[in-house]
């Protein structure tokens, strides 16, 4: 019954999170019935100890890069800086490249730290414009933005500020510039197979003369309309490069050098300076580039108080969501069927850690429709596992933190995923029209850069 139990709560979160009920009541509920499946164990001691404990340590680790990625998006978007940006590469690349001048925009602003969900509104009225110019159809579009938004920025290009390349930095102590040739090489075989994928699919529709096609205006349309006083390229651009620039300062001379002893005492959290290291970068260069941005737009913002309050609201669902999936995943972890689970995900690949782990991220992210949920419950519930297995093996922790980020972009953007749906509504698609695109380029090409990357990390590249 206890993995029966297990199983049946697994389903129903997956099903349930794509009817659109909220992830904050599903993920108490849902435990507390694997729980109740399990026999004799405590409910309430369960909720109050395991998840909220789970829960609120997610929150203390992770809150910080989740408000001020928020808030960053926020100040990005209301100073015109995003649109700037994607103004100037449709205008380098032009009509014929519709499709990669997409792509590029959105990648270009989410890996300068620019939430995925602000990139989707952002880039949506410049593009659907650019898509009608092209007569390429608009069913194509979801998927461009996605692959922008969703795929080699959030998970593979070293450096990236997304919280999914944050997330494993303490099970394996490193930092957002793990692997950084394989994370590029995989971010490449994204970028290049997914505009490929895109660009034949254009083709083959132009070549049954199928165009842009008749469209009903969306909300996000109307806000193309606005002429406000937008920045330069170069103002617009600074703070984007600013995180990337400040993020490797911060990690390789800044942070190095301090001295932080007082980490190892109690109050400090009995920690080291490595462990640390990769969130006080991205914090401190989030930071630096908020300023930034407000310092060089100040008379753009109609109301900076406004801006900042809506990027730090912002911030508390995406916090709280994912922070619910890891109590979840604490409690699932918890009950005695999980050691089963444990030992089937363990046994997968026994001589090849990272292949496990790959599987059980991939897995955990498609169930729970989270890159960073199923991430996060993966490695809490076996990261030190894995780790170990890693380190009496010799492999890189490096390629390690890299095959979970990669890992965590695969099966998490099946239809029940909320950016999916997200972006959906935002251009007024359906999964019936835009989902297969979406799924090539946001799911299975992610899944060949990451086996990719497993075997060229077990050859020692």
């Amino acid at each position: 019954m206890g993995l029966l139990g297990i199983l049946l709560s697994l389903g129903l979160l997956m099903y349930l999170a794509y009817r659109g009920i909220n992830v904050l009541i599903l993920a108490p509920l849902l435990a507390l019935l694997a729980v109740l499946m399990s026999g004799d164990l405590p409910v309430l001691a369960t909720y109050t100890q395991v998840f909220m404990k789970s829960l609120g340590g997610y929150v203390i680790t992770y809150f910080p890069l989740f408000l001020l990625g928020a808030i960053f998006g926020k100040v990005m978007a209301d100073s015109g800086a995003a649109r700037t940006i994607a103004e100037k590469i449709v205008d380098w690349l032009g009509t014929k490249r519709a499709i990669l001048a997409v792509v590029l925009s959105c990648g270009v602003l989410t890996y300068g730290g620019v939430s995925l969900f602000v990139v989707a509104f952002a880039i949506y009225p410049i593009a659907n414009a650019l898509f009608r110019r092209a007569d390429i159809p608009k069913r194509l579009l979801p998927a461009a933005i996605a692959l922008g938004s969703f795929t080699f920025t959030m998970t593979a290009f070293p450096g990236t500020p997304a919280i999914q390349n944050a997330i494993p930095m303490p099970f394996f102590g490193t930092n957002v510039f793990a692997a950084p040739f394989l994370g590029t090489l995989a971010g490449l075989i994204m970028l290049f197979g997914g505009t490929a994928w895109l660009d034949r699919r254009a083709a083959a529709a132009a070549a049954r003369n199928e165009g842009y096609g008749q469209h009903a205006r969306t909300a996000a349309d109307s806000s193309l309309a606005d002429d406000a006083d937008l920045p330069s390229f170069a103002i617009a651009i600074l703070p984007v490069i600013s995180v990337i620039v400040l993020n490797a300062v911060f990690t390789y001379l800044v942070i190095p050098n301090l001295d932080a002893a007082y980490l190892a005492q109690p109050e400090y959290g009995a920690t080291s300076l490595k462990s640390v290291a990769g969130i006080w970068a991205i914090i401190m260069a989030l930071t630096v580039s908020i300023i930034l941005t407000l310092a060089l737009n100040w008379r753009r913002f109609t109301d900076v108080k406004e801006s900042v309050n809506s990027g730090t609201m912002g911030s508390l669902l995406p916090i709280f969501n994912t922070a619910s999936e890891v109590g979840y995943g604490a409690v699932i972890a918890s009950l005695p069927a999980f050691s089963i689970i444990r030992d089937a995900v363990l046994g997968l690949f026994p001589t090849n850690p990272v292949a496990s782990l790959a599987v059980a991220v991939n897995v955990l992210a498609g169930i729970t429709g989270s890159a960073s949920g199923g991430m996060s419950i993966a490695l809490n519930a076996l990261g030190e596992q894995f780790a170990a297995m890693a380190q009496d093996q010799g492999i890189s922790m490096e390629l390690m933190h890299r095959v979970t980020a990669l890992s965590s972009g695969g099966f998490d953007a099946l239809p029940h995923n909320g950016a999916v749906i997200t972006l959906l509504a935002i251009t007024g698609m359906t999964h019936k029209k835009s989902y297969a695109d979406i799924f090539v380029v946001a799911v299975a090409i992610p899944v060949v850069a990451t086996i990719a990357v497993i075997i060229l990390g077990s050859f020692g590249f």
